[in-house]
């Protein structure tokens, strides 16, 4: 049988953005391995990735159309000619009758590829459509950044190397970006001192040299504290109004508490506050490496806020090894003016999604696709999504499996997967770029989003606008200020390039895109008085594990989910049994089990579950939208473990 390598770019939301090596013989993948040659992946995959294959041939992937009339009938495999000609009918109808905003298109980060974004380009141009506005995921930190340094945005990654203290603020990069942890152990080798902040116990720490513990949510509390002891002590670096704004306003925000008092609301003891402030003021450079997971809470982009103040007033912007990262800015570099049309007549909110869709009139809603996403089981109140889907007159789905919104739908279409991939890729936790290039050819009847808008553009009159192959998309992509600084298709085709825009020290010269040219400060922060509700102790924290990080290429498991809690939080539960977790909302029947390393206040979920396999956390979480950006609220959920 003959073997060959072939290489290609892991196209999940994943802020690593791996180079991969798949063996594939006699046409099948057998293994992936990281590429050596990729400057962040140099060798190794995470577990999810490297198992990826495993779920390329999975028994349940969808590989033909999928209809049905009503949802109380089955899915009979369908012909793409009778699916598409199905879609083309209805949805015309629906847009002859009410309008484009009648129709909702909803697409998420299920791929990072730039071509799955085309259906957006149609339904732009074919309604205009209904969208979604927000960002669930990352909303919040990109808003805060925004308002603070007039973009958000990042120097290079290397650049960490180079700093004398390191923070990771909310940041689990053993789980989440194992090649940050990677460059992170680096800087520790030259002498960095790592501090880890985080009110979970993961394996993170074997990096770091100081761990600080906030209750959930204390994370903006302890930003004011250490801000206050860096105004107390003198720490602020002696220039810093000369690049930031409301200096002054920031002072007396951070001193009209005492240290003390912001600590209490943090739980943790003044004199990690203290450690923290004199590592941030006195060893520099210091970087901030700031977690996602960080902005999920309703106070997410004032938490984000709080951090970057830290980094301006003790001078840790702007300069090499220093910053306050969050995000890269991984479209950038690429001609996306192509996939724009006209504006949407309507947005409905990412976090409130089956709210609004339910309350959504003049006119309603009546038809949604969903291209990328399993809204389902990855937005906040679960069973009020799939009740907003259920009751629309006509549900298409985009998807390689049938996920818990597929089994919402009038329609199913089987997309191809990361390994059948034909597209261009940034990053966002590294300026690298690259493209995906399939290693197999598609399964069954799989095709592309491209592939899947191009036939439904015929039947609808957009043939022209929509023509091209793959390449040629990839091509326009790139397009020519690409191109004239030397990076062309045939060159990311070959392995990642770095985006010859991506500044190597980001805000170089504390210089910002801001009217005033200097960066803004934070002057008002929200209550950060812990709440208090004794009939639901646990704060709910739904987190990535070595296996499980999304929604669709998940490795799924069975029986119930597992809860992680400190035996003093267990209510009695013994290890190992089952229980019921009870939020105001909803409840799962899970599994405990005993962390005594965790804090007495949370309970852990692994991410990533489905409704259908009773692993979703999400059904218990309301919807609620964050501060700034429109993220979801998803860790200020309360939850109770109960006795079965």
């Amino acid at each position: 049988m003959p073997t060959e390598i072939r290489r290609t770019t892991c196209n999940r939301d994943c802020p690593d953005v791996c180079g991969i090596l798949a063996t594939v013989v006699d046409g099948r993948v057998v293994a992936l391995n990281g590429d050596p040659d990729h400057p962040v992946t140099r060798g190794f995959l995470c577990p999810r990735t490297a198992r990826v294959f495993e779920r390329q041939y999975a028994d349940d992937r969808v590989l033909t159309p999928l209809v049905r009339d009503s949802l109380d009938q089955e899915f009979r495999p369908a012909s793409w000619d009778e699916a598409l000609d199905l879609v083309a009918g209805r949805l015309d109808a629906i847009r002859r009758q009410s309008g484009g905003a009648a129709i909702l298109h909803y697409r998420c980060g299920g791929s990072l590829g730039l071509l799955t974004e085309i259906p957006d380009l149609f339904f732009a141009l074919y309604g205009p459509a209904t969208t979604k506005r927000g960002d669930v995921c990352g909303g919040a930190g990109d808003a805060a950044q925004l308002a603070d340094f007039g973009v958000s945005d990042s120097s290079d990654l290397d650049e960490v190397r180079n700093a004398r203290t390191v923070v990771l603020w909310g940041k689990n990069c053993a789980t989440s970006s194992p090649h940050t942890l990677a460059v992170v152990r680096d800087a520790r080798a030259r002498g960095a001192t790592v501090v880890l902040i985080d009110p979970v116990r993961h394996r993170t720490e074997a990096v770091a040299d100081r761990v600080i513990q906030p209750r959930p949510g204390g994370d903006l509390a302890l930003a004011m504290a250490v801000a206050g002891v860096l105004f107390r002590e003198g720490l602020a670096d002696p220039d810093a109004a000369t690049w930031c704004d409301d200096l002054d306003a920031f002072r007396a925000l951070a001193t009209s508490r005492s240290v003390a008092d912001w600590c209490r609301d943090a739980d943790v003891a003044v004199p990690e506050a203290e450690d923290l402030a004199r590592r941030l003021g006195c060893d520099r450079p210091a970087t901030i490496l700031v977690g996602w997971g960080l902005v999920r809470r309703l106070h997410g982009a004032a938490t984000v806020r709080a951090i970057d103040a830290l980094g301006l007033v003790t001078g840790n912007v702007g300069v090499p090894g220093a910053g306050v990262s969050f995000y890269w800015r991984r479209r950038k570099a690429f001609d996306v003016s192509v996939l724009q049309g006209p504006p949407a007549p309507r947005t409905v909110s990412e976090p409130l999604l089956g709210h609004d869709i339910l309350a959504a009139c003049d006119p309603p809603i009546r038809a949604v696709w969903i291209t990328a996403g399993n809204p389902v089981a990855m937005l906040p109140d679960s069973d009020r999504t799939a009740e907003a889907l259920r009751t629309r007159e006509f549900v298409v789905v985009a998807d390689a499996f049938l996920t818990d919104t597929a089994r919402c739908a009038h329609v199913v279409l089987p997309t191809r997967t990361l390994l059948e991939s034909d597209d261009l890729l940034g990053a966002y936790g590294h300026p690298y770029l690259s493209a995906s290039v399939p290693v197999v050819p598609p399964q069954g009847q799989a095709r592309s989003d491209l592939e899947i808008m191009q036939g439904l553009a015929a039947r609808l009159g957009l043939a022209a606008e929509f023509a091209g192959s793959h390449r040629d998309w990839k091509r326009r992509l790139v397009g020519p200020r690409l191109e004239a600084a030397g990076v062309t298709l045939e060159a990311l085709e070959a392995g990642a390039v770095r985006n010859p825009f991506a500044p190597r020290i980001v805000f170089e010269g504390r210089r910002f895109p801001t009217p005033t040219g200097r960066a803004r400060l934070l002057s008002e922060t929200p209550d950060t008085t812990p709440p208090d509700d004794p009939d639901h102790p646990l704060f709910l924290m739904s987190v990535s594990t070595p296996l499980r990080q999304c929604s669709q290429w998940s490795v799924r498991p069975e029986g119930p989910a597992v809860v992680t809690v400190h035996p003093d939080a267990s209510a009695g539960i013994p290890d190992g049994a089952l229980a019921r977790l009870e939020s105001p909302l909803a409840h799962l029947t899970v599994r405990v089990r005993h962390d005594p390393t965790q804090r007495r206040d949370v309970a852990l979920i692994p991410k990533g579950g489905w409704v259908s396999d009773g692993q979703c956390a999400n059904r218990l979480v309301q919807a609620r939208a964050t501060d700034d950006g429109e993220g979801a609220a998803y860790y200020d959920e309360r939850v109770r473990l109960v006795a079965l």
